[in-house]
């Protein structure tokens, strides 16, 4: 009898050492607009390198912006211990802007940590780089000013002196982008055209559309745009750059697999990969050393990468000058 006692105290033992042992994880939600890419995997990466005790779940909303209320559910009834949001549809979908903090349909009691968001201040996400505004909320930051990529163009092509851009209603901050370069561009001598994909259409536009649009951009004597802050064309790169060349047109692009994978000439920004290490930073900050979210400045990307894509360049009888040569990454497709 005092045996069967002793061996069932050992096991209990056991049994409330390894609950306690897994209770001990932490578990990080990543929330993804259209799959887990670049930054997934060096955001998982980072805090498996780390030692520390974390796994990364991840969700992905497939460019479906009403399951995010269902994602914030989710976080809250699985009690998640951080939040990761990709992109800034996906964060205003999460956490919802300064004004809305409180607002029951949006986290403010768990941690999270945006990543890819082109404006967190135009959109009313963080209130500065030095901290967010909010308790809950870090970020990171990876984008080349605006006035950097032109400068950038024009080095390349000393005739460029109009600058096109695609933007559509159903990301946010695919309008602030154009308002940010309608403001900017004047100051630097460029001539701004800014066309809407789908007018008129406040959801999804129609990706058939691009074709059309790029048409009217060559009749209008684009030769240079620009394709940045929209998650949606992003996803129709293929068409939305294959039809860029057809026409002529060169696209720079902060999203570095459109020039890889894609028909975009140039991209000039942080890789995403070192940004979802940016990110595990901001995590371990957080979860390991105990740091408030809200306290953590937003830490910005140092390392930006030129790619240039010398097949379109060929196509486009627009090869790179050799300062080009001496620092970029050239790629074929």
């Amino acid at each position: 009898m005092k045996l069967v006692s002793a061996c069932v105290a050992v096991v209990t033992l056991i049994f409330s050492s390894t609950f306690e042992a897994a209770a001990e994880t932490k578990t990080i939600l990543g929330v993804w607009y259209e799959g887990c890419e670049h930054l997934c995997e060096g955001l998982k990466d980072a805090i498996a390198e780390s030692g520390f005790d974390a796994q990364v779940r991840s969700v992905d909303i497939a460019q479906d912006k009403s399951l995010l209320r269902g994602v914030v559910e989710t976080a809250r009834n699985d009690h998640v211990d951080l939040v990761v949001t990709f992109g800034t549809s996906v964060t205003l979908g999460i956490i919802g802007t300064l004004d809305e903090v409180g607002d029951p349909r949006f986290l403010d009691d768990i941690p999270v940590v945006f990543t890819v968001v082109a404006d967190p201040f135009g959109t009313r996400i963080a209130e500065s780089f030095e901290r967010s505004g909010r308790e809950n909320v870090a970020g990171t930051f990876n984008r080349v000013p605006e006035a950097v990529n032109i400068e950038i163009i024009r080095q390349y092509d000393p005739s460029f002196k109009k600058l096109g851009l695609l933007y559509h209603a159903n990301e946010r901050n695919s309008v602030i982008k154009k308002e940010e370069l309608e403001t900017l561009l004047p100051d630097l001598g460029i001539e701004f055209v800014a066309l809407e994909l789908d007018p008129g259409n406040p959801g999804v536009p129609d990706p058939a559309l691009i074709p059309d649009r790029m048409a009217e951009f060559r009749e209008l004597g684009v030769r240079w745009m620009y394709l940045g802050s929209s998650s949606f064309l992003r996803f129709n790169g293929d068409l939305y750059t294959s039809s860029a060349v057809e026409n002529g047109i060169a696209i720079v692009s902060p999203y570095e697999s459109l020039v890889r994978e894609n028909r975009a000439l140039l991209s000039i920004a942080a890789r995403y990969y070192d940004v979802g290490k940016l990110a595990a930073d901001q995590a371990l900050a957080i979860l390991r050393d105990g740091a408030v979210p809200g306290d953590l400045p937003i830490l910005r990307a140092s390392d930006f990468a030129y790619v240039v894509n010398m097949d379109v360049a060929r196509d486009l009888n627009r090869i790179p000058p050799f300062a080009f040569l001496q620092i970029a990454d050239i790629v074929s497709n």
